[in-house]
């Protein structure tokens, strides 16, 4: 009888897991007056966040409080991405598209936790300026333990031109190239390992004659192939989420003047990223997508303009909630069995269980 009833009350344990809801929870942060870009953690408690006045904020509570550590006026911070408490780097939009915007440095490094930044070197072509960081840890044994090597990719920019930086010893050195030849526009990279990745994209410069692109790569970023393209005008892809090695997520953004164009989609594919669908998000003329994040292959979240949207069936209907608005980075963590995230657009939110 003992037994039964320790089973009876894990089994409830388990219903009330699975039952639990997510929700969003504004952060209280300074105030911004437009759509933040990006927010990096390393763990539940420490993450950093940019914007495009050049500040940096950073957090040990897990976003109860946050501290400006950095301020760099005339720098737009479009990305950054932490390695560890110590080592991060953050990426500039760059000039001659924001008003106000002088820095031509596309990328800063940090081996203080933020507290001081200096512009990463890097061997190629100039890269104008940057919209998202990825890193990729892969496991190596050293000496007859496992270890780790940190590989780094950085995309860039909204506006053109298109150009990679990629660094395969924790960034450490850093090299560049021009992706011109496969797209005009580059906003977000995911990759998942040292060769094989995606990278959203857009085929030109000129919004009016634009199609949403994804490129997906296996030799690290060296050659690039098209795998979707929208077939409609004033389109880009923007920001991606893969909960699996296999199901992944990209958020489409259109710019199409014509309010009868008002279908809102995003882009989902089951195979790695090797084939690509379109599934309706929602009929909205005002609902440009920004961010997008899935707690699993069916779990997700959208960013737009006004709101946000959820689903958990993998796309196929969606419900509105609060997001915050021009909700532009969703991160979602997995430490174990535990799941955490942090979102940023106009404000800064965090995902919590109720």
């Amino acid at each position: 009888m003992k037994n039964l009833l320790v089973i009876l009350l894990f089994c409830c344990h388990l219903i009330n897991a699975t039952a639990q809801e997510a929700a969003w929870v504004k952060l209280n942060t300074e105030p911004y007056p437009g759509k933040q870009d990006d927010i990096s953690f390393i763990n539940e408690r420490v993450g950093w966040y940019v914007n495009g006045y050049g500040k940096i904020f950073r957090t040990t509570n897990g976003g109860k409080t946050w501290e400006k550590q950095f301020e760099q006026k005339g720098s737009f911070f479009r990305a950054v991405a932490f390695l560890d408490e110590q080592v991060g780097f953050v990426g500039t939009v760059g000039t001659e598209y924001f008003p106000n915007v002088s820095d031509t440095i596309p990328l800063y490094g940090t081996v203080d936790g933020g507290a001081t930044w200096s512009p990463v070197p890097y061997s190629g072509p100039y890269v104008k300026g940057l919209c998202a960081i990825d890193v990729v840890r892969e496991q190596f044994i050293n000496h007859g333990q496992i270890d780790y090597k940190t590989h780094i990719f950085a995309v860039g920019r909204v506006g053109s031109p298109a150009n990679l930086m990629v660094s395969h010893d924790a960034g450490k050195t850093w090299t560049s190239q021009s992706m011109g030849s496969d797209a005009q526009m580059l906003f977000d990279i995911k990759m998942f390992d040292k060769k094989v990745g995606i990278a959203c994209a857009a085929t030109d410069a000129d919004i009016t004659k634009s199609n949403a692109l994804i490129l997906r790569t296996e030799d690290g970023g060296k050659s690039w192939v098209n795998v979707y393209q929208s077939n409609r005008p004033f389109e880009t892809t923007w920001k991606v989420s893969f909960p699996t090695e296999k199901v992944g997520y990209v958020t489409i953004q259109s710019y199409n003047p014509d309010p009868q164009a008002s279908q809102q989609r995003i882009a989902k594919t089951s195979d790695g990223g090797i084939t690509w669908q379109e599934l309706d998000l929602v009929n909205d003329a005002g609902a440009r997508e920004f961010g997008i994040g899935f707690l699993d292959e069916n779990h997700g979240f959208v960013g737009t303009v006004n709101s946000g949207y959820e689903t958990k069936d993998g796309g196929l209907t969606w419900d509105s909630i609060d997001l915050g608005r021009a909700c532009n980075k969703i991160r979602i963590y997995k430490e174990n069995r535990n799941r955490y995230g942090y979102a940023i657009g106009v404000d800064v939110m965090k995902l919590e269980w109720k």
